[in-house]
């Protein structure tokens, strides 16, 4: 194995271990609303498959376990075995028992705040994260670096085989002293050929490029590629307003992205990634330090809450949706209308997870439009 392979499968590692962190903390909020509303919660398991190691709590008589794959984890509750929620509350309220400690006992205002729980963990983790990043590392600075960080595919950057972590040097033999210089030359050579210099790994390398347009501009030149930020030191008030603005705009970008694949997909298709983009993503960020791969951690902690919050079946936000008819109804829904919802929910699911879009998010973490 090479030394760029061994390199990339680190980074693969990492990507998987952070993605399994951040379900992990997930599982985690249900665990603790459901231990605080005297829900016994029967097995709390890190990673997936055959269980390695297991501990019994003698006081909650949780299961602890850690299996052998890596990945995720769960929270398995009492009264949760597999069924839908009406299927178990109907099973739970026919069997006459007195269970305090099953799920199903607890008001629907309790099991809704417990199921909702995992998406709000994902959130306030996001939160942390990103204002921790900001004040230990910086922000990004209004002036780019002259480093790519992120090629736009089918432009003349990417053609010409420039890879992410290339460091432009000249342009015409003109000495590229930052990021502001760079995009005004690059800006101002609509149409012209250029002697672009650059290294790539202490390497350096030339290639001739001619800038094009690109949709929404026009009348300026465009490589295709987003430039590395600069960072710039920030106070807690800074900090605090970078974080405020990041979530709300990977909230917006999200929730943008899945109304344009329901309104108009054939516009956006170009862009859609699923968990392979996520890695890429997470693979570009980890080289130009832990701010980045910080702050893209933030942004999918922050996407999979949302994602989990939609009314489908399979997710936290289904299970809810059931919850709230419930709340409204006074009784649970019929468990054969349930199954017909999961059916359709789940091919929903498939195709939404198929069909994930983290290129306006990657873009937000340039702070800047590609050229």
């Amino acid at each position: 194995m090479t030394a760029e392979h061994f390199i990339g499968a680190e980074r693969i590692v990492a990507y998987l271990l952070m993605l399994s962190v951040l379900v992990v903390l997930h599982e985690y909020g249900h665990f603790l609303v459901a231990r605080r509303s005297g829900v016994r919660v029967t097995d709390f398991a890190v990673g997936m498959g055959p269980t390695l190691l297991k501990w019994t709590s003698p006081r909650s008589g949780t299961n602890y376990r850690l299996n052998v794959l890596p990945i995720g984890g769960y929270c398995q509750m009492k009264g949760e075995d597999g069924k839908s929620e009406a299927e178990q509350q109907r099973e739970f309220r026919t069997t006459g028992e007195h269970d305090p400690d099953n799920f199903q006992a607890k008001t629907p205002l309790t099991r809704l705040a417990i199921v909702l729980a995992g998406p709000i963990a994902n959130f306030l983790v996001a939160i942390v994260l990103l204002f921790g990043a900001a004040l230990v590392f910086g922000t990004p600075g209004e002036i780019p670096t002259t480093t790519i960080y992120q090629l736009v595919p089918g432009y003349p950057a990417a053609k010409a085989g420039m890879q992410s972590g290339d460091r432009i040097v000249s342009i015409d033999g003109v000495s590229m002293r930052n990021g502001a210089q760079l995009v005004q030359t690059i800006h101002g050579s609509l149409g012209h050929h250029l002697r672009v210099t650059y290294e790539h790994n202490g390497t350096p390398s030339t290639a001739e490029l001619t800038p094009v347009g690109m949709p929404g501009d026009t009348k300026d030149g465009h490589l295709g590629f987003q430039p590395l930020p600069s960072t710039q030191r920030v106070n807690v008030g800074e900090a605090w307003q970078y974080t405020t603005h990041q979530f709300a705009f990977v909230w917006n970008a999200t929730f943008g992205a899945l109304g344009a694949l329901l309104t108009h997909p054939a516009s956006v298709a170009g862009q859609v990634q699923g968990p392979i983009g996520m890695a890429r993503a997470s693979m570009t960020a980890q080289q130009f330090g832990p701010f980045f791969f910080i702050a893209i951690a933030a942004m999918i902690s922050i996407s999979l809450g949302i994602f989990n919050l939609l009314p489908i079946p399979a997710m936290d936000g289904g299970r809810g949706a059931f919850i709230l008819v419930e709340m409204l109804r006074g009784k649970p829904v019929d468990p054969e209308k349930e199954a017909l919802v999961h059916v359709g929910g789940i091919a929903v699911l498939i195709v939404l997870m198929l069909a994930v879009s983290f290129h306006d998010v990657v873009s937000a973490l340039a702070g800047t439009t590609a050229f």
